[in-house]
């Protein structure tokens, strides 16, 4: 069973501080089965940059394993070598801001398609979008406040894999703009790297 867990480079958990909680879909129920764990170690990719928000990831060590259930299951981690061609339909989820509200109290999910390196450089800038970012949405909806860190996942042969974790965007959540992610087979390496040392 698990112990470690992905997070944006910038959240900055505190060991005994920071709780991970897992299963929860509606954030005003007390009745659904979550398991509650403690951060006993957060270590942030070494070469994450608060400037250009490059390396945007970290690992939480959990202070006990996770027991899986139904609604509690590990994700793939998306390979070094994989490539998703733009325009796959990927999924992105979280409780941040949405059109109507600042904080949802249920799960938000949303499909949104993987946006070229290139057309992502035109948009951002050539110098701000580094190989271990990847870009999505622009197409309609968006991750916004309150998402940071939270998964990019697309479907492949049956399988669902972590491609990317929010890092950053438009002040304003625009839709017509796509989202930075952190690129999960570009930090892959490092994650395992560091999984096998702690």
């Amino acid at each position: 069973m698990p112990s470690l867990v992905l997070g944006p480079g910038r959240s900055l958990s505190r060991v005994g501080y920071h709780r991970v909680i897992l299963g929860e879909h509606d954030r005003g129920s007390n009745v659904e089965p979550i398991q509650v764990k403690l951060v006993s170690k957060v270590i942030t990719h070494p070469l994450y940059s608060s400037t250009t928000v490059n390396n945007d990831i970290a690992l939480l060590k959990l202070s006990s394993p996770v027991t899986y259930t139904p609604r509690i299951s590990p994700v793939c981690l998306a390979p070094s070598t994989i490539n998703i061609l733009p325009g796959t339909r990927c999924f992105t989820s979280g409780w941040g801001q949405t059109a109507t509200t600042t904080s949802p109290m249920i799960l938000q999910q949303t499909g949104i398609p993987i946006t070229s390196p290139a057309v992502c450089r035109q948009i951002w800038g050539q110098s701000r979008i580094t190989d271990a970012m990847i870009c999505a949405g622009g197409s309609g909806s968006s991750s916004c406040m309150g998402d940071s860190g939270g998964p990019l996942v697309c479907e492949r042969s049956g399988v669902w894999t972590l491609v990317g974790a929010v890092s950053w965007g438009t002040s304003t959540c625009d839709t017509r703009y796509p989202v930075v992610y952190a690129r999960i087979s570009q930090l892959r390496s490092w994650i395992d790297r560091t999984i096998a040392s702690n």
